[in-house]
């Protein structure tokens, strides 16, 4: 499964240099001088870091054979993505990265079937979107209290969702 670490934004000078949209906690790492990057889309990569600095809050990259606005132009919008092989497990067994969560299937404590993980939202608390069949999305917030068991090796979740949560 591919993990986007960064999104190409503008061009920023004349030499060629992009700003970069983090989507990492590792941009030291996964942005490093002489790493190849995998692009969404292929054919605009792979792309290997020249230099990397951070300016006004905002990471700004050069790719190798990437010289010129122009160049840079043609990267927008690229995605830089890593296996999610690439990322190493945490350390708390309580804490999990949103690939291991997404396609988990998720049942209540009583093993009544909900539906499935399709992603985790980070909006000041931790959600998890969960496709229920014949049902809108629900929306259970990723909290011990709500979500006990966590079994990535089984592929399940199980949720004790307050009345109506559901």
């Amino acid at each position: 499964m591919q993990l986007v670490v960064g999104r190409i934004g503008r061009p920023h000078g004349v030499r060629g240099e992009v700003t970069v949209e983090v989507r990492t906690d590792d941009p030291e790492l996964r942005f490093a001088p002489g790493t190849s990057i995998v692009t969404d889309p292929a054919g605009k990569g792979p792309l290997v870091v020249e230099s990397r600095r951070w300016h006004k809050g905002m990471l700004l990259v050069s790719f190798a054979g990437v010289a010129g606005r122009d160049a840079a132009e043609d990267l927008r919008n690229t995605m830089l993505v890593i296996d999610s092989d690439e990322v190493p497990p945490p350390d708390d067994p309580d804490e999990f990265h949103d690939h291991q969560l997404i396609g988990l299937a998720v049942e209540t404590a009583s093993g009544e079937p909900v539906g499935e993980i399709t992603d985790v939202l980070h909006h000041g608390q931790d959600l998890l979107v969960v496709r229920r069949r014949g049902a809108d999305d629900a929306l259970i917030p990723f909290v011990k209290a709500l979500v006990p068991v966590v079994d990535v090796e089984a592929g399940r979740v199980v949720v004790d969702p307050p009345e109506g949560l559901l």
